[in-house]
Formats: structure tokens, sequence, C-alpha cells
């Protein structure tokens, strides 16, 4: 006898009180108000005559924790409808995602469906543990969930929702309701949204502005990328005549270069000067020069782009004094008051937590006594055990300012210090090294310059980054010479910004010696 079953379940029609759910689910991370926007939409469902049910599940696994709150709503009836408490792949109508990942997030799990689900967005980047730790550059790439929800979703909204919110001294909460409500997913006029947030009682002229503003965005159907960072041509300098003519004379030199180059030369020239001075810069050129001398034409010229990058990045190290200098700027003061937009006639307190290790102290001395003290472990012992603890310094106060605000102008007596001859040194045998790659082949000059990219930051990240730089470029002397050496190069330093302990260098230096270390005896025969 035939087995019908299957065809009999196929053949019911669908049940009407199931298709009135609407189905809704937001991820955000902690921070963000996910818990005030499900307040606010459960409120505006209730005053449309629906029946609300909404759960939440934590997580601590990105950023600062994130949580998904799932929300189901019907008309209310004679009947009480059974809501479901979690999200099921492929049955989700609205997913609202507070940053761009979660919508990446919420694409790998199914919730984001071509046939039924209206994704809406943040457009912005907050970065996960995974991307922060990650000793190179870490960060996960927007565009290619943006390409992937324009193909998963039914309909997408997406644009930076937390800058919107912000410019008008809000939270992202306020924008994302907006975006909610200007999409038209939800059967609901704008009053009533805009009533739930009245209701709140709390922070209702600007959340209604981020509402408004997320409103008028998404009833447009907006989608664009993250706006990524473009570095800024520096400001229009000021000061002494004479300074003024040597900062244009140098400025000419750099728009000299071929122009495959020139943008890079000036950016360079801009970081070298802004961390010691004019001198600093034309040494800056110098170097250029003679990398400009020993490059190829029919090659793009890139020796020497990747020269004018990381030359720069080795004469603008991180010292104390640049340290102090940056952190006692007035423009980093302007930042922080703007990230953080403290409420009219708050005062606002900045700590700065400073951790010196004895190599610091004895790097700003002089270079010749720098080198008798660091040239005994007891002396350098004594030191770290004297200044080697986390220290708070409030900046907002006048003493801790004037403190690092002196320190950063020491910057002038810098040539002379034990940090910049190690450093300098360091520069003149990693660049000579790698002209002399480039002679004989050409590409791995080029990889030779980039290795520099390990080298890094403060302290003990610094010296982290040093070993790493030197390892690769032990791998890189046994494969001098080879066809391959310049792909060995670039995979040698890919290792090295894999993972911070370093395993998967030592793992790809391993690789290396075995086939480029060959045995005594193979050598005789």
């Amino acid at each position: 006898m035939p087995n019908n079953t299957h065809s009999a379940l196929k053949a019911q029609p669908n049940d009407p009180a199931l298709d009135q759910i609407i189905k809704l689910a937001i991820m955000a991370v902690g921070g963000q108000g996910g818990g005030v926007l499900t307040n606010w939409i459960e409120d505006c469902a209730h005053r449309n005559g629906y029946v609300v049910q909404a759960t939440s599940v934590a997580g601590v696994a990105q950023r600062t924790g994130a949580t998904i709150y799932y929300m189901e709503m019907a008309p209310a009836g004679e009947r009480q409808p059974v809501f479901s408490l979690m999200p099921a792949a492929g049955d989700v109508d609205i997913l609202v995602a507070a940053e761009m990942m979660e919508a990446g997030r919420a694409i790998m799990r199914g919730f984001v469906t071509p046939d039924r689900t209206t994704l809406i967005a943040s457009s912005h980047r907050a970065l996960a543990v995974s991307e922060k730790t990650v000793p190179g550059d870490g960060i996960a790439d927007s565009d290619e969930v943006i390409a992937a929800a324009e193909i998963a979703a039914q309909r997408f909204i997406a644009f930076d929702m937390e800058k919107m919110a912000v410019d008008v001294g809000s939270m992202i909460s306020a924008s994302l309701f907006g975006a909610l409500a200007g999409s038209g997913a939800l059967p609901f006029a704008r009053e009533s949204f805009e009533a739930a947030i009245k209701a709140s009682g709390r922070g209702v002229e600007a959340s209604l502005r981020a509402f408004a503003a997320g409103f008028e965005a998404a009833a447009g159907g907006k989608v664009e990328a993250q706006q990524k960072s473009s570095s800024s041509t520096g400001d229009t300098p000021a000061g002494p005549k004479t300074l003024i003519e040597k900062w244009a004379a140098l400025e000419a030199r750099a728009a000299a270069f071929p122009a495959p180059v020139r943008d890079m030369v000036l950016t360079g020239l801009r970081a070298v000067v802004d961390f010691q001075d004019l001198d600093y810069g034309e040494d800056y050129l110098g170097r250029l020069d003679t990398v400009l001398s020993c490059d190829d034409a029919a090659k793009g010229h890139e020796l020497t782009l990747e020269a004018a990058k990381y030359i720069a990045k080795a004469m603008a190290y991180d010292d104390v004094f640049r340290v102090a200098d940056l952190k006692t700027r007035g423009s980093r003061f302007a930042r922080v008051r703007a990230e953080i937009a403290p409420a009219k006639g708050a005062q606002m307190k900045l700590t700065e937590f400073m951790h010196p290790r004895a190599e610091e102290i004895v790097g700003m001395m002089p270079a010749g006594l720098g080198r008798r003290l660091s040239g005994s472990a007891r002396t350098m012992r004594l030191i770290d055990k004297v200044v080697n603890r986390g220290r708070r310094l409030r900046t907002d106060r006048l003493l801790p300012f004037a403190q690092l605000y002196v320190l950063g102008g020491l910057r002038k007596y810098r040539r002379g210090t034990l940090r910049h001859a190690i450093e300098t040194d360091h520069l003149e045998t990693w660049l000579e090294l790698a002209l002399s790659y480039s002679r004989i082949d050409y590409a791995l000059g080029v990889e030779t310059l980039r290795n520099r990219r390990l080298v890094k930051g403060y302290s003990d990240t610094h010296a982290r980054g040093l070993s790493k730089f030197d390892r690769v470029m032990q791998g890189v002397a046994l494969l001098a010479g080879r066809d391959d050496a310049a792909h060995w190069c670039r995979l040698l330093r890919e290792a090295a910004l894999a993972d911070e302990k370093g395993e998967q260098l030592e793992g790809a230096l391993k690789t290396v010696r075995s086939f480029a270390e060959k045995p005594a005896t193979a050598r005789q025969n």
C-alpha cells in the first residue's frame, strides 16, 4: 500500500495564525543598547494591539559580550499565540544587526534568507577580540559581509548608524530603531515608534533626533560600505619664516620623486618631521635618494615606494619622548572629548597608564652612559626594580600633565640618546641588506623592506616585534639566491604576524631550514 503521508502533509494549507506572527531578531554587543531597543519595539507593538514575547541570550565570545534579542509578535485575538523562545535558521522576518560583523554572524547562522528576511545593519565596526589580538592587520573585511548580505537577504539596508547617533548626541539604539521604522518592515506608523521613545522618559530629545536620522536614511533604502579612514594631507604649516621656507624646500624635493611614489614620500616626510624636526626630514629624503638610485623604473619604483613607507616608520619609532608628546597634545584631548561626548557641565577625567621598563629609562640617557649602564646586568635589575611598576597619571590635572609635557619636550635631545643610536644602527643595517638583495633579486629586496612592519609599538610590544623581525631575517639569509626567496620571505612574515607567541613563525622557519640548510656531506659531494 503506497505511503501518502508526505503528500498529505504537503497538501495541507498554511495556518493563518502562523502567517500573522512577525519574527524579529536583534544582534548587538555590550553597550549598544540592545535591551533598550527591544523595550521600544515591544512598547510600539503593544500600542498597535499586538501581543509580544521577547527573550535574550547573552554571550561572552565577542567584544564585551554579544547578545541575541529575539521577539515574536502577532495581533491580539481570542486565542493566545504560542511563541518560540529562540530564532531558527530560515525563520526570521527581520534581522537588526548593531555592527557589521554581527550581520555576518547572522548570515552564517542562517537567520538571513532571500525569501523573507529584511536585514538592517550598521556599517561601522566594533572590533572583535580575535581581530585585536592579531599582531598584523586582523580586521575582517566589511565589504565581503555587505556582498554576502546583498545576496542572502530579501532586502538589505546598511549605513553608519553609530556615527549618525553620536553626531546628534545619542546612542545607536535610537538610530537602529529609526532604521527599523523607516524600513517599513513592521506594520506600524512612525508616530507609534516615536511615542515609545517619549514614554521611556530618558534622553528623549537626543533619541528622537537619532531616530529621525535613521528613519530618513532607511526610508530611502540606503546601503553604504564602511567608510575607510584616509590619511590627512596635514594642516598648513605655521611658524617662523625661515622654518616655513625650509619646509617648502623639503616638500619640493619630495614632489620631485617619480609619480608612483610621490604621495607616499610626502606622507613619510610629514611623519618624520612631526616626530623630530626639519633636519630629520632631510635625512629621510637623503635615504630615499639612495634607494631611488638603485631602483628600476620599469618595475614601477616598487622598491622606493616600500622604502618611503617603512623608512618613515623606522625613523618615527615609539620612545618615551614620543609617547609623552602624543599624550599631551591638544588634538588628543579634543579627540577624546569628541569620542566620550561628556554631558554639558560634566568634568572629563583622563588617566594615563604608564609602565616603563629599565630599557626605556636607560634608552633616554646619552648614548655613552646608556651603553655602560645597559652593559651591567646588576645595574639594569636595580633600575628595573625602581621603575618597572604600573603608574596612573591624571593628565587632566596640572602636575601630571606638566610632567609628561616636559618629558615630551625633551625630544630635541633624542638624537644623542642610546635608543636613537640603537634604532639608527638597526635601520641602516636593514636598509643596506635590502638594497644588496635587490641587486640580485628585486622582489626579495622589496619583501625585505616590508619585513620592517614587524617592528612596531613600545616597550614589551616593541621587543616582541623586534625578536620576530630578527628571526625572519635569519630565515631570509638562508633563502637568498633561490628563485623562490621572495615568496618564502613573504610567507615567513605572514607567519610572524599570525600569532603573538610566534609559534607559526617557528614552524615556517623549520620548513625553510629543512630545504635551505644542506647537510655538510651533501655540500661536500
